[in-house]
């Protein structure tokens, strides 16, 4: 018969959908208690039906603390053995791997540690892997990521399940218990665990939070300041479920991959929620390969602010030699020292001679006044293509410049008479992304009249009174329009 403890386990485990229908699990044992605990629990509910996977064990050798450790290990196997259960062990070099990628001893250990699970589970055909964490964990996850800054994401502190790839998924199934109970239930069966002292070492900034900053919040909280973290953390994952659905929705509609790089439209960018755009820039940063252990809230913060600033060429470089660079209503994710050779390159924008011609990147641009009554309007309407527009000279508003489009930009369409967004506007008109990319705007000193190639503004229209007519020709320098 299950006892209470395990049945909270069971109910958790059925409230997060873990595990599945799946054929094997492994469970990560170092032999402290909450592994300990773990093993049990899940072995009862094996044999109670509650989960019908074969189970299997794997214990990680961090060789950080000699005969200790080694001592941990054949503590595993022997526990392992009792409940019947398979046993795999690696050793991993915490120091050394630590001291060639110049990480702390904490992050070096996880990471082996992960690495090592995942290439257990898949060499013995497991999807899942359970580890021990439990809901003091998670409280001091929380307050680790306040302490250095994190957003809606980092709130969220671990995960009930977790995706790590190729097939693999991690889940803490004693989230739901803390630390207290944990204890009670091993001596409760009479259970041994192992301790590991440098649990107790304050120089790491886990055992910190553990041993003195969690009991310096406690004593100035009414309630229990484990439990108020832990419905923090909860409520800040499914918010973050939310912004998720959100930002997978408009992702594909902003994000352009060229390569190693990519780059998001500043334009659909800008419309949606600073909690939308925080994660739509960790998309961003995962897609590029930077990885988000050196990444603070501050570093998203600047990045945010990047994309606010209406000027090009500004970058942001970032931890793991990264970089997000601002061109011309883009935001571009890449590795840094690589060189954006796209059209953004060229200056910010060209003025353009009334008479005259500029060559603005790879276009040609030709200005030149006519006399209104020489012009035949029909016939100039009815032969004009996309690359030459009429304008009333006397409403343009010298200097003429020509540019890139740029986050925020606004004119009046004609035959529309309301101010929009370029972008928006664009998007109305069901204008090809291809095309989209290739967008020009011509803009005098108060205003855009030109979208090319799409429309003119309505604010320069030929009219009856119009004396002189501005034609302005637009092409790229390999074809036969100018």
């Amino acid at each position: 018969m299950l006892s209470t403890f395990e049945k909270k386990v069971g109910e958790f485990i059925k409230v997060c959908a873990a595990f599945g229908t799946a054929d094997k699990i492994l469970l990560s044992v170092s032999g402290g208690a909450d592994s300990i605990a773990l093993l049990h629990v899940m072995s009862a509910l094996q044999a109670a039906g509650v989960i019908r996977a074969e189970l299997l064990c794997a214990h990680i050798n961090h060789q950080l603390r000699g005969a200790e450790a080694d001592g941990d290990e054949v503590f595993v196997v022997k526990q392992a053995g009792i409940l019947k259960l398979s046993v795999i062990t690696r050793r991993i070099d915490v120091r050394g791997y630590a001291s060639k990628r110049k990480l702390s001893i904490e992050t070096a250990a996880r990471e082996l540690r992960i690495e090592e699970l995942v290439d257990i589970a898949k060499a013995n055909g497991c999807s899942w892997v359970a580890t021990g964490h439990q809901k003091n964990d998670n409280a001091e996850t929380v307050l680790q990521r306040l302490s250095r800054g994190t957003g809606i994401r980092g709130l969220g502190g671990i995960w009930p399940v977790r995706d790590f790839g190729d097939g693999i998924s991690f889940v803490r199934p004693l989230l739901c218990v803390s630390r207290g109970e944990i204890v009670e239930y091993l001596k409760g069966r009479g259970l041994q665990w192992r301790e590991d002292r440098t649990n107790v070492n304050c120089t790491y900034r886990r055992n910190y939070i553990r041993h003195r900053l969690l009991p310096e919040l406690q004593r100035d909280c009414s309630g229990c300041i484990v439990e108020e973290l832990s419905e923090l953390a909860e409520s800040s994952r499914k918010f973050y479920s939310l912004v998720c659905e959100r930002a997978k929705k408009v992702w594909e509609g902003l994000a352009d991959f060229k390569g190693d790089n990519l780059k998001l439209d500043l334009e659909e960018f800008e419309q949606e929620p600073a909690a939308v755009k925080v994660e739509l820039v960790r998309r961003g940063l995962t897609f590029i390969g930077s990885g988000e252990g050196d990444l603070t809230q501050r570093h998203y913060e600047r990045i945010l602010q990047l994309a606010e600033q209406n000027e090009s060429g500004k970058r942001i470089e970032l931890p793991g030699g990264f970089v997000v660079q601002r061109e011309y209503g883009k935001l571009i994710f890449a590795q840094a020292g690589e060189t954006f050779k796209a059209e953004e390159q060229i200056d910010k924008s060209m003025q353009v001679k009334i008479p005259g011609r500029v060559k603005f990147g790879r276009y040609l641009i030709e200005a030149v006044v006519l006399e209104a009554e020489k012009c035949d309007v029909e016939k100039f309407k009815a032969e004009k293509n996309e690359f030459v527009e009429w304008f009333d000279f006397e409403k343009v508003k010298e200097p003429l410049v020509v540019r890139y489009r740029q986050a925020g930009d606004r004119f009046t369409p004609l035959g529309l008479g309301e101010e929009k967004k370029v972008g928006k506007f664009l998007t109305a008109a069901r204008v090809p992304q291809e095309v989209r990319e290739k967008v020009l705007v011509v803009a005098d000193s108060k205003r855009i009249i030109w979208v090319w190639p799409i429309r003119i503004s309505e604010q320069v229209k030929l009219n009856d009174q119009t004396r002189k007519v501005l034609q302005l020709r637009i092409a790229a320098e390999n074809t036969e329009e100018i």
